[in-house]
């Protein structure tokens, strides 16, 4: 009776109200607890715009799927929900990046976007969460890792996929029990392993979603694992001090000489390689090799031929490749490159690089049945790479057992991963677009390549008709490098999704704040093309994107 009573003075009031529309959304905001759906819980409260939201938001604060897991831990899905006074009837889901475990601002933004652009700020409300499990402090200088998660199966199983069928169906209750209307178009927007998850939404969930926007995507991701005990063993065998096996002058040197023996095969000579099909044939690492002691404009044997072992990606004993090779690009001089793969500036972490730290722990708990235990510091986790078979260990992403009846491969990835149709989510009027650096050190651009590739063979040169694909030069891991990496993908998808305009060249720039860019890239312009075509120089201003057509 007293949620009816509330029910009917909110309303009441609301009415009373009439045109102000403060009142009436905050009455709105508040109204939301009294229809929470059963197991749900809730928190509401209205806020003003601010430096990411321009429009008043209700701010939603949930918990559901409270559990006691196989493990004796507890688990629950925690969310938060945005709702802008300025909704245009878009919802969209927010992959998060890394192992989840913490509730990230829904505010739907991704690599390329300005804040202004952001999915809040275009009319969507906006969903985020913890995906299913809490994260602790699991190294004792600070590194937030929850790995408790891991040695559950439902927490792993909602980590991979299922926490997005729980959840998806309490926001859109609650976004149209807010507006008091249907929304009009669904959207899923995640980068890295949200990149992962949205392409594991289109074949799992077909229906779910109108439009994916996949960014740097390690849909492949235990695979893409072994990369990181194959780089360390790599750099080991070069110095017994990892962040020494590769200079920063070294990286800047290999990047320069991709540059000469590259940069023009598009055209034009303005520090980024638009041609990198092109440029993998025409690029010759060995001719960097010192020929003597005399030598200055060149490196050392061994330390070219880990770069190339490391390029050619992790092999077992056989020599099958395990996961795929890498492309050869000006980005390797990146500090997101080098942090990936060399140090990182984490003092917390003894400045060992994230693919130590975070590599380990994902491989050793996540991706490899049985799981291995190991100690909370950063040289348990280095050793544990060194150590890594890649005859015996590396098949460990496959295996299930009883504890974990689902394979990490079966688990992390999308079904159809191998031999992608999408079938039912082209069928569903679905529409997907991808971007991935070509830098990219966590996850290879060729992983993506040669997905879309075989997508594309399969249905006989149809992919582009509901996916486009783009690579962006020079850009590593999000952000950064010396790329042109401003970009809005969110409002080509919108358009494509609600008005059947098929996207062509996305136009992108370089940011003012990226140290990394050199003088003459300041300013620029450029088209980014959908793949397989590149942007090539035509004629006019060199720094403007008009002047280049895709070819």
């Amino acid at each position: 009776m007293k949620t009816l009573l509330t029910s009917i003075a909110a309303v009441s009031f609301a009415f009373i109200l009439g045109s102000n529309s403060a009142y009436a959304d905050t009455l709105r905001c508040q109204a939301l607890l009294t229809e929470v759906p059963e197991n749900v819980d809730i928190k509401v409260a209205m806020h003003a715009p601010n430096k990411d939201v321009r429009s008043p938001f209700c701010l939603v604060s949930g918990v559901m799927a409270q559990r006691l897991g196989a493990n004796g831990k507890f688990y629950s899905i925690q969310f938060e929900l945005r709702l802008p006074s300025y909704w245009q009837g878009r919802f969209a889901y927010q992959f998060n990046e890394g192992s989840d475990g913490i509730v990230k601002p829904a505010l739907g933004s991704i690599t390329g976007l300005l804040p202004s652009q952001y999915a809040i700020n275009q009319g969507f409300a906006v969903v985020s969460s913890n995906g299913g499990h809490e994260a602790k402090a699991f190294l004792e200088k600070g590194l937030i890792r929850n790995v408790a998660f891991t040695r559950d199966e439902e927490g792993r199983r909602d980590y991979a996929y299922a926490e997005v069928k729980k959840l998806n169906p309490i926001a859109r209750s609650l976004v149209e029990s807010y507006y008091q209307l249907p929304i009009k178009y669904s959207y899923g927007i995640g980068q890295s392993n949200g990149g992962r998850l949205a392409m594991v939404a289109a074949t799992r969930f077909p229906s779910m979603f109108d439009g994916l926007l996949v960014g740097s995507p390690g849909f492949n991701a235990p695979k893409a694992a072994l990369q990181h005990a194959w780089d360390i063993q790599t750099l080991h065998s070069v110095n017994d001090n990892i962040s020494q096996a590769l200079t920063k002058q070294d990286l800047d040197f290999f990047s320069r000489k991709i540059l000469n023996q590259c940069d023009a095969l598009d055209g034009i000579n303005d520090d980024i390689i638009f041609a990198i099909d092109a440029c993998q044939t025409a690029f010759k690492p060995t001719s960097l090799i010192c020929k003597s002691n005399l030598d200055r404009d060149c490196l050392p044997l061994n330390k070219v031929a880990a770069i190339i072992k490391m390029f050619k990606g992790p092999h077992n004993s056989k020599n099958q490749a395990l996961y795929t090779s890498w492309v050869y690009d000006s980005g390797i001089r990146s500090d997101n490159w080098r942090t990936w793969k060399l140090e990182s500036n984490r003092s917390d972490w003894d400045h060992k690089s994230a693919g130590i730290v975070m590599g380990a722990l994902s491989l050793a708990n996540m991706y490899t049945t049985p799981l291995t235990p190991i100690a909370p510091d950063v040289y348990s986790l280095e050793k544990y790479l060194l150590a890594f078979n890649f005859d015996k260990d590396a098949q460990k992403i496959y295996v299930r057992n009883k504890q974990f009846p689902n394979s990490p491969m079966f688990l992390m990835t999308p079904p159809d991963a191998v031999k992608p149709k999408l079938a039912h989510f082209k069928q569903q009027g679905g529409k997907m677009m991808i971007f991935h650096g070509d830098s990219d050190p966590v996850f290879s651009v060729k992983d993506t390549v040669r997905w879309y590739d075989f997508l594309d063979f399969g249905l006989v040169g149809r992919a582009q008709e509901f996916v486009k694909f783009y690579r962006i030069p020079g850009m590593p891991h999000g952000q950064g490098g010396a790329s042109v990496d401003q970009f809005n993908m969110l409002q080509p998808l919108v358009n494509w999704v609600e008005k059947s305009k098929i996207p062509r060249e996305i136009i992108a720039s370089t940011r003012l704040d990226n140290p990394e860019i050199t003088s003459r890239m300041v300013g620029l312009t450029r088209p980014l093309c959908p793949y397989p075509a590149y942007a090539r120089y035509g004629s006019g201003d060199l720094k403007k994107a008009q002047s280049f057509y895709c070819q």
